[in-house]
């Protein structure tokens, strides 16, 4: 266990689950829990050790959005104010892309605003039957293009569901964003942490650069600017990870019907 106030990470092996951890609040974004995420995603960049991160909440709510009435959020709106809110919280959604380790998210509950871009910026979504999800920002008199949220949402359902969904701040329940493709399946809340498992084990079996490079790729290739540019990506990371002892030996496991065993090298 590692030592936070508002998140707990847990490691199991290679995968580290993290837990938003202010149920009472809603796993509000306080001050504290924005500069913990950031700097928990931030680190993951040095560390190849981790593969794969859950991530997941205490309580009844994945993350009801930004808590504005705590310190650092109550300090009046002027431009420069607003602008420090904006990029302090912006930067846990750049760091969540940037590291190359995959991201569960794990959705019980509400996810608004801030919360829903937590769910939008990882990279597989399993959703309790209890989730709702929207963009809760222009329900607060601001625009819904927040966070990310004009960025991931239409990438992800498309550009006029998510025109339907930004323009009217409505819930996109459990089962809606399964309909959508936004999540991988609905499963009871209780469940939640066994339906993620064998998503882990399926990237477990993976070689660690082929993981790494698989987010690295998805993540540059859909703002590519054509297919040569996206296929010329594809081309260097093939070779790359051609030359690794451990492309061997997923190579050797699979004729050999065996566990593959890895040593990132």
């Amino acid at each position: 266990m590692s030592e936070y106030e508002t998140i707990i990470v847990e490691k199991r092996g290679p995968v580290d689950w993290v837990t938003l951890n202010r149920p009472d609040a809603l796993n509000t974004l306080s001050t504290t829990l924005v500069d913990e995420l950031r700097g928990y995603f931030d680190a993951l960049c040095d560390d190849l050790n981790v593969r794969v991160v859950v991530l997941k909440a205490n309580g009844r709510a994945f993350c009801a959005g930004a808590d504005l009435s705590g310190e650092g959020f109550s300090e009046g709106f002027t431009p420069q104010t607003i602008y420090k809110m904006q990029k302090r919280i912006g930067n846990i959604y750049r760091a969540m892309r940037r590291c190359p380790q995959p991201i569960i998210s794990l959705v019980q509950g509400a996810a608004c605003g801030g919360g829903l871009s937590l769910a939008l910026a990882s990279d597989i979504r399993i959703a309790g039957e209890s989730a709702k999800m929207n963009a809760a920002y222009i329900r607060a008199g601001f625009s819904a293009c927040d966070m990310g949220c004009s960025y991931f949402l239409p990438r992800l359902i498309g550009a006029s569901l998510a025109a339907q969904y930004m323009l009217t701040g409505r819930f996109i329940h459990a089962e809606q964003a399964l309909q959508h493709g936004l999540v991988a399946e609905v499963v009871a809340d209780e469940q939640l942490e066994a339906a993620a498992q064998p998503w882990i084990d399926d990237m477990l079996r993976t070689t660690p650069i082929g993981l790494r490079m698989t987010k690295d790729g998805l993540t540059h290739n859909i703002d590519a600017p054509g297919l040569e540019s996206a296929m010329a990506m594809e081309d260097r990371q093939q070779t790359l990870a051609a030359l690794t002892e451990d492309c061997r030996e997923a190579q050797r496991a699979f004729f050999e019907k065996r566990e593959p065993v890895y040593k990132d090298c």
